[in-house]
């Protein structure tokens, strides 16, 4: 689990630019590359040599919770934020187990996905959504061939469909948004998910990256943000903080984010803490991480710190860069 994160610190650090050049869904930012990197470097991080193996043992459902957790407070933009809710999920199955297998990977990837999809206000077909949730599926199909065979050779087909769905699912995004279509590309997000399950193959079964994954995909080849340059400037700004609420007041959020803004993503972050009556689950204290897009800032800022004391409170503009030689001299 180490050797997947650190490869994936890696492989989305050289691949940032890209992800960032077709990035234009939800918002067309030239982020994602740059979100997920260093949303997956907090996990990696996290793992470091700093690491106390008495805290984890050889548990990998605590030591993926462990990055989770970590990549869940440093989480950036949907796609980051989506990463770790992935990671947080995955982890649960795996709780107590000392090596990964083809039913514990069907059952991390399945968790993993419907707790994506659930983070979301307005989940979205074709973005790494539906890419998370092909390879889910295909790693459940691949264990049932195999009859719930915990072998090492199991947990490499269930690896090689859930990498080769995901493939096919980040092919078919182009089609499945207009956005997407119109500028000819793949999803962005759904390209970083795919580098992601890659790794995971490449670390679990000691073989080499697939480099020939990404051949002709619609518009990976660009490294220069070009393709935002006639597209309408997209205004308004993302906050994210991280917040104490009670299930309740969670809810209140969600529902008046959902009015002031959109790609509003609210996902738990650990158990429940702070309550002192066992008989009254609605006034425990949950931490969760928020995301939103709004116009401005303010009122989801005053909206937030009426209902809790958030930290991490961070706000930064949705418009990309209009100038396409900044940062791209070479």
């Amino acid at each position: 689990m180490k050797r997947w994160l650190s490869k994936a610190e890696v492989v989305l650090g050289n691949h940032s630019d890209r992800l960032n050049a077709i990035n234009i869904f939800p918002v067309a930012d030239g982020d994602t590359g740059t979100n997920l990197y260093l949303t997956v470097r907090a996990a990696a991080s996290a793992l470091g040599s700093g690491t106390d193996p008495a805290e984890t043992g050889n548990d990998v459902g605590a030591v993926l919770s462990r990055a989770g957790q970590a990549a869940m407070e440093k989480a950036r933009g949907n796609s980051g934020t989506l990463f770790a809710v992935f990671l947080c999920a995955a982890a649960e199955p795996l709780a107590g187990k000392t090596r990964l297998s083809a039913p514990l990977l069907a059952a991390a990837l399945n968790r993993a996905q419907i707790r994506a999809w659930s983070a979301l206000s307005e989940p979205v077909s074709g973005t790494m959504l539906s890419v998370l949730e092909a390879a889910a599926h295909a790693a459940q199909a691949a264990d049932a061939a195999q009859n719930g065979d915990d072998s090492n050779h199991a947990l490499g087909l269930a690896l090689d469909a859930a990498v080769e769905a995901a493939l096919q699912a980040v092919v078919r995004t182009e089609g499945e948004l207009a956005p997407l279509q119109a500028a000819h590309v793949v999803d962005a997000g759904g390209v970083g998910m795919l580098l992601v399950l890659d790794c995971l193959r490449s670390a679990v079964l000691g073989e080499e990256l697939q480099e020939e994954l990404l051949d002709g995909l619609h518009g990976y080849h660009l490294q220069d943000p070009h393709i935002h340059e006639h597209m309408p400037a997209d205004d308004g700004v993302e906050v994210m903080c991280t917040i104490d609420l009670s299930p309740l007041d969670a809810a209140v959020l969600r529902q008046r984010l959902d009015e002031m803004g959109d790609s509003v993503i609210m996902s738990q972050v650990g158990g429940a803490s702070g309550s002192d009556d066992d008989d009254s689950p609605m006034e425990a204290s949950y931490r969760w991480r928020v995301h939103v897009h709004v116009p401005d800032p303010e009122p989801a800022v005053a909206l937030i710190r009426s209902l809790g004391e958030p930290t991490d409170i961070a706000v930064s503009q949705l418009a990309v860069p209009r100038d396409a030689s900044a940062g791209h001299d070479d």
